[in-house]
This record gives structure tokens, C-alpha cells and sequence, in this order.
């Protein structure tokens, strides 16, 4: 069997741009890269065959217009779309726009993509596949305050209120006490118009401790599904990650295998295509479905490293419509990972640090893996997100991994702007984070204790 395209139009930037032109050579296949004006200098255009200007540099102009991008793919001859993550990688209506051009999307179907992406719909299809959710709302919050109140009482406080068609904090709220409840449903409803043109809100139980755990999966077009591994991602700060390692640490694997199982009966019932991620709260040894996203992620090579199983390239297998290469009883751990997001920021007020990259020494050694797609001399734009590597280290046991990441940091070189290399140093030497005593609050509380403020976990 060979693939149903030859040619894959890489609809991003940055180094996951630079990590799919590297698959697309390793299968064998041509590759046409997009850049915005004044964005032409990055690593991976030339690594493509060829490379096509979109537009100005507003990504609501170049990258994040479906139209452009569509006319990109025609004007190079690709017939295969890779988005990437961010963007429109998780956009429904260009999926389906990619369909009807007679395109393929590296990716599962603009259906799929639209019932995951309203968190409503997800939950009942969790439910429905026996997937563990929190107590909450069947469907949307009524406008009626009376109403809410009732749903929201059985729910159980505290709660937290969060938008249908949200992600990355915004459209959330948590609700100590129904005291809370009316303001509470004001504020996310209106954040929820503004950012996602949806004020559908949705009630669940709030956990005060949880971590976040992470369940890889590919589907093939056969109806073929597995699972990988799991991740955990509770090292964030307002909802954006900034620590990844795979396995989780402390968390019983027959249990983390039934869970997988519950996600590719999920994957197999809903007809799912190419990569996904299935993403839980855990708390007192119980998983808690909360959303999946239909991309990839960008912690997957933590995966990759105790698995061995290049994802982005089952990823463009399955979307050229052959079968997964491995099996369920083929996948075996080795070892443990761990990644840090190096992103061009204050270290300690998380502004953004744009500027001209004046000294990049990245380190080595064995179970070392770095995806920049930094230079001396590139130019970090302010115009896009503040990612710019991620540095991935495998170890024998977690102690390891640990170790290695520590003394890879310590020779880590990122001169002319600034980067949160100093505060994953401090991390690695967190006596919490070394037994994986965390939650999804820690790294705001760890924070929040250094600007003067209450303490715990």
C-alpha cells in the first residue's frame, strides 16, 4: 500500500513546522512550507521543496487564514494539509473546507473536530463510552438564574463554570459557594461571546488538588485504535503547560491501561482518525475526563522517547490512509521523559522577550533531544507564541531523567533575549516536583509564595 498523496503543505511555523518537514523526509515525501512576511528566515523552509509567502505578518492575515492557506495548497500542488498545533489545527470549518477542496487534513474529521471542540458534546460522548467524567451539568446552564441554581446544587460546591466552546482559562470560573454562582455565570458567559463567539456554559464538580494527566492515542481509517502512553502535565501556570514527562509518576498501571482502553473504545465508537490526546484531572486515584484534543501535541516526544514510536509520522500515515504499523501488544515503556518549554520570556513576570537570538548553544549527550528551530541570528518575531524549544531527556528511572534535565539546562546557551530556562533550573530542585507531590496549582502557589502570598500547595 502507498499513501494517497505525495505532497504535504505544512500549514505552520516554528519548530513543530520544522518536526513535520523532518517526517515528511523520513516517508519520503515532497513538502511546501508557509511563511508569513518578514517570518521567511525560519529553519524548516529550508528543509521543504518549496516555500510560499501568504501573507502580512498578523496571523489573522497569513497563518490563521483559511483561505490563503487553501489557496497556498493549490498554487504548490500539495494534496495534503499538516496544521500542526495552534492555528487552525483545530478549526472545524477548515477541515471541512480542506475536505471540500478535494484535500486531505492531517488530521480526523471536521466533525469530530467540532464534537470535541464544544465541551458539551464531548462530556456526553465520554459519558457514553464509558470514559470517567466529573459530576456535573448534562448540557448547557439556563439562562434562568433560578434554574442554574438547582442544576448547580446537585452538582455539588465547589464547582467551577466553564465555557462549551473554551480553552486556555478563558470562560472559566470556579464557584466556592452559591453566593458565587450569579457573577460568576455573568463574567464566563461574557468571556465566552468575546473569545469563542459561544456563551454556553457548563457546570462540574471542582477538585482542589488534581493533577493532569494526559492519554496518547492514534486511529487508523481501518477502525484500528491504540493507546501510547500516559503524560503528566501538571507543572502549569494559568493553563498553559510548561513541564511535560511520560510516564506519571506514582499512579497504578493496570489502572492507567483501563483507562487507555476506555479511550480507544471512544477513538473506535466515534470513528477517529490520526493522533489525539485525551486529557483528565486525577485526584484520590480516580481519573476525571475534561477535554480531547484532536491534534497533535506539543508534548508528544516525551511519548516518542519511552515508546520509540515516531507519532507525526503515524500521524501522516494514517491520514494517507494506511494501517497503524504497530499494535496494541507491540507498545512497551522504557525508561521515563521529561520536557521543558523554553519559552522567550521573563523568567519571572512571563513577559513576552522578542529580540534577535545573539548566542544558541543547545546541549547533548545521550538521552538528550532538543526541537528548536532557533540560530545565532534568528529573529524571535513578537507576533507569535513565545515557544521557542523544547528541550526532552529520557532516563532510566524518573531520578534520572531528573538528573539528566538538570545538567542539559545548566549547559543550555539562549543569548539576546530571555528565556524560562532559570526557572525550570529551580524546578528540577523542587523537593515537591522531585517526588512528584504536585498539583495542577503547585507552580502558581511556588510563584505566588515569592511575590509575598499565602502558602500551599
Amino acid at each position: 500500500m502507498t499513501l494517497t498523496f505525495d505532497t504535504v503543505l505544512i500549514a505552520n511555523r516554528g519548530e513543530v513546522a520544522l518536526r513535520i518537514a523532518r517526517a515528511c523526509k523520513v516517508l519520503g515525501l515532497a513538502s511546501v512550507g508557509l511563511y508569513a512576511e518578514g517570518d521567511d528566515a525560519q529553519r524548516h523552509l529550508a528543509l521543504v521543496d518549496r516555500a510560499i509567502c501568504i501573507g502580512p505578518a498578523a496571523p489573522g492575515k497569513s497563518y490563521l487564514d483559511k483561505e490563503r492557506v487553501l489557496r497556498a495548497a493549490r498554487l504548490t500542488g500539495a494534496q495534503a494539509i499538516h496544521p500542526g498545533y495552534g492555528f487552525l489545527s483545530e478549526n472545524a470549518a477548515f477541515a471541512q473546507a480542506v475536505a471540500e477542496a478535494g484535500l486531505t487534513l492531517i488530521g480526523p474529521p471536521a466533525a469530530i473536530i467540532r464534537a470535541m471542540g464544544d465541551k458539551i458534546e464531548a462530556r456526553r460522548q465520554m459519558m457514553a463510552a464509558g470514559v470517567p467524567c466529573l459530576p456535573g451539568t448534562e448540557g448547557a446552564l439556563p439562562e434562568d438564574m433560578a434554574q442554574a441554581h438547582a442544576l448547580c446544587e446537585a452538582v455539588g460546591y465547589p464547582l467551577i463554570v466553564k465555557a462549551s466552546g473554551g480553552g486556555g482559562g478563558r470562560g472559566m470560573r470556579v464557584v466556592n459557594s452559591p453566593a458565587e454562582l450569579d457573577s460568576a455565570i455573568q463574567t464566563a458567559r461574557q468571556e465566552a461571546v468575546h473569545a469563542f463567539a459561544n456563551g454556553d456554559l457548563y457546570a462540574e464538580r471542582f477538585l482542589t488538588t488534581p493533577r493532569h494527566i494526559e492519554i496518547q492515542v492514534l486511529a487508523d481509517q481501518m477502525g484500528h485504535a491504540l493507546w501510547l502512553s500516559d503524560r503528566d502535565c501538571s507543572v502549569q501556570r494559568r493553563h498553559q503547560k510548561l513541564v511535560e514527562e511520560a510516564p506519571a509518576h506514582g499512579i497504578s498501571r493496570a489502572a492507567v491501561a483501563e483507562l487507555g482502553q476506555h479511550c480507544v473504545a471512544a477513538c473506535q465508537r466515534m470513528g477517529y482518525v490520526g493522533a489525539g490526546t485525551f486529557e483528565f484531572l486525577y485526584e484520590d486515584g480516580r481519573f476525571y475526563f475534561i477535554e480531547m484534543n484532536t491534534r497533535l501535541q506539543v508534548e508528544h516526544p516525551v511519548t516518542e522517547m519511552v515508546t520509540g514510536i515516531d507519532i507525526v509520522a503515524e500521524q501522516i500515515r494514517v491520514a494517507g490512509g494506511l494501517p497503524l504499523s504497530i499494535s496494541q501488544d507491540q507498545i512497551t515503556l522504557d525508561g521515563h521523559s521529561i520536557e521543558c518549554r523554553i519559552n522567550a520570556e521573563d523568567p519571572q513576570k512571563f513577559i513576552p522577550s522578542p529580540g534577535k537570538i545573539t548566542r544558541w548553544r543547545p546541549p547533548g549527550g545521550p538521552g538528550v533531544r532538543v526541537e528548536s528551530h532557533l540560530y545565532e541570528g534568528y529573529t524571535i518575531p513578537p507576533s507569535y507564541d513565545s515557544l521557542i524549544a523544547k528541550l526532552v531527556v529520557h532516563g532510566a528511572t524518573r531520578a534520572d531523567a531528573i538528573a539528566r534535565m538538570k545538567a542539559a539546562l545548566g549547559e543550555m546557551e539562549i543569548g539576546g533575549v530571555l528565556t524560562t530556562i532559570p526557572l525550570h533550573q529551580r524546578l528540577m530542585d523542587e523537593s515537591a516536583f522531585k517526588s512528584a507531590d504536585i498539583s495542577v496549582h503547585y507552580l502558581e502557589k511556588l510563584l505566588s509564595r515569592d511575590d509575598g502570598g499565602s502558602n500551599g500547595q
